[in-house]
């Protein structure tokens, strides 16, 4: 079910009317009376965004100063409705130079008209892209004197770029040198006990784009996924190669991927929008590559002191590294002194949050650096409970490397034209929830 919006209402916080717009005829024009006196006057305005009166719903969300009321007098989509809110504020925001509040507003009614006329018709959301409608409404807002972002060209047909398939790409883009950016990013989640037996793993992934191609390319992306790599040996009707794939969950992809070529060749094609964006985020739960494993040793003697050992070994090439190694050993609050060793790094200790911080700036693969640390403690007749040992923590990034093992096994661009392209793929991991129990 759609929004199938009857009336959309700009109020101020004192209930004033700044801009409304009236889609059908269904509701009458002092709905918002009815809003300012069962909701706004008996302070009900926190307990729930959707209330319903007599035959209407009011769906309102408060963005600054102001109050956007939606008022349905069917049953109508509430996700979209608020989606529809948080876009056309977005829409507004570039307009006005990144500020939306009761001031922009009255600066800027005539703009905001011509908008709402664009963004919604009989009731039902559409285009609401700041790119694709800045090519043909081009007035200037009143911008906020910190907004520099100049005041973008028009270009021809936008009518057709609207209403096509292509709706993030505006046509005539041209580029001296034709590049591709791809990067992979990677965080792991581990939770591993003190045996060094893996409680809790997964990946969470997303491939980033830059893309400076000329005209309307159009690209293919092949990765070394399991269920890919099969449908590509049925179409070929030969035996897949022998390598390494994954099982790929939980993906979702920006819209300029063919969703209908996905299903049937499971292949990643799209139409790139121009510049930077997000191609697809993924999650992987099985033969996930631990970049690190930590061997923690920690012996109380006694009530004065506790002796700390561990040993990190790095699980990738030797050939690689690993950049900002942090590591965040915990000690017992009540610590007065403390003396360490390393093999290689420094260590300090961070009484704030009762941790030895070793801190590694380049760490190579396949080595096994070591922490042996000596830690004295105040003696205190009111503290009697036993010291519950936090996680040990850890922070990394590693370039070139991926935990889930994911690859680029080719990345094609066809245009009319036939110009050359030159494609960069990048892969980093990086630590997300690292924790290890001591």
């Amino acid at each position: 079910m759609p929004v199938s919006a009857s009336a959309i209402y700009f109020l101020n916080l004192r209930g004033d009317v700044l801009i409304n717009r009236l889609y059908r005829d269904d509701v009458g024009g002092n709905m918002v009376d009815a809003f300012r006196l069962h909701i706004m006057q008996t302070k009900e305005l926190g307990s729930c965004p959707v209330r319903q009166i007599g035959g209407c719903s009011f769906l309102y969300m408060r963005i600054s100063n102001v109050y956007i009321v939606i008022v349905v007098s069917t049953n109508a989509n509430v996700a979209s409705a608020f989606k529809f809110v948080v876009e056309a504020v977005a829409l507004f925001k570039s307009y006005f130079g990144g500020a939306f509040d009761e001031d922009a507003i009255r600066n800027n009614f005539v703009l905001i008209y011509e908008l709402l006329d664009e963004i919604m018709d009989f009731g039902y959301p559409q285009n609401l892209s700041p790119e694709m409608l800045k090519l043909y409404i081009t007035q200037q807002g009143v911008r906020s004197p910190f907004s520099s972002k100049p005041k973008e060209k028009i270009v021809p047909n936008a009518t057709l770029q609207v209403t096509g398939a292509v709706g993030w790409r505006r046509e005539g883009l041209v580029y001296k040198k034709n590049e591709v950016f791809l990067d992979i990013v990677e965080s792991v989640n581990l939770l591993m006990s003190s045996k060094g037996s893996v409680l809790s793993c997964d990946v969470t992934g997303k491939i980033l784009m830059k893309c400076f191609l000329s005209g309307m390319p159009d690209l293919k992306l092949g990765l070394n996924d399991k269920i890919g790599l099969e449908k590509e040996s049925q179409l070929k009707s030969r035996p897949a190669k022998s390598g390494k794939t994954i099982e790929l969950d939980d993906v979702t992809f920006h819209q300029c991927v063919n969703l209908t070529r996905f299903n049937t060749e499971k292949t990643v094609s799209f139409v790139p929008p121009d510049g930077e964006f997000e191609l697809m985020k993924y999650r992987i739960t099985e033969g996930v590559n631990l970049p690190f494993r930590v061997l923690p040793t920690i012996k109380e003697l006694g009530q004065a002191r506790v002796e700390v050992n561990v040993k990190v070994k790095s699980a990738f090439g030797a050939k690689m590294f690993a950049l900002g190694v942090v590591i965040k050993i915990p000690v017992p609050k009540q610590t007065a002194k403390t003396s360490f060793q390393v093999t290689s790094g420094r260590v300090k200790y961070n009484a704030a949050i009762n941790c030895l911080v070793w801190k590694i700036r380049k760490f190579p693969g396949q080595t096994e650096p070591t922490l042996s640390a000596e830690v004295e403690l105040i003696s205190t007749i009111s503290e009697k409970k036993s010291w519950t040992r936090p996680p040990i923590q850890m922070e990394f990034q590693v370039p070139m490397f991926t935990a889930s093992g994911l690859r680029v096994r080719f990345l094609k661009v066809w245009e009319k034209s036939g110009y050359n392209t030159v494609e960069w793929v990048r892969y980093i991991t990086k630590a997300g929830s690292y924790e290890i129990r001591c």
